[in-house]
């Protein structure tokens, strides 16, 4: 358990910016599974639209700090990627 002030405080900055952090991640988690169904049962363009917004929100992660940069580039690419194969397939 923390004795001095400063540790105290930073016991309550943690909990308060994991809560944030699991917030994000779970939002970020149901946008790019939105993208997923659009994908599978809607039409292209409701597939395209899924897409923008789930890869605005996976930027807005990693601008955070939540998830590496190199992890939503990973997660953009491969929706990227889905999203071309059935447009043109």
């Amino acid at each position: 358990m923390a004795h001095s002030n400063s540790a105290k405080k930073r016991i309550r900055q943690n909990i308060t910016s994991r809560a944030r952090n699991r917030w994000r991640i779970k939002n970020m988690r149901a946008a790019i599974k939105g993208f997923e169904d659009a994908l599978a049962e809607g039409s292209n363009e409701q597939a395209t639209t899924a897409f923008r917004s789930a890869a605005a929100l996976v930027d807005k992660t990693a601008q955070a700090g939540v998830i590496h940069a190199n992890q939503a580039a990973r997660r953009k690419s491969r929706m990227n990627a889905r999203l071309k194969a059935k447009v043109q397939g």
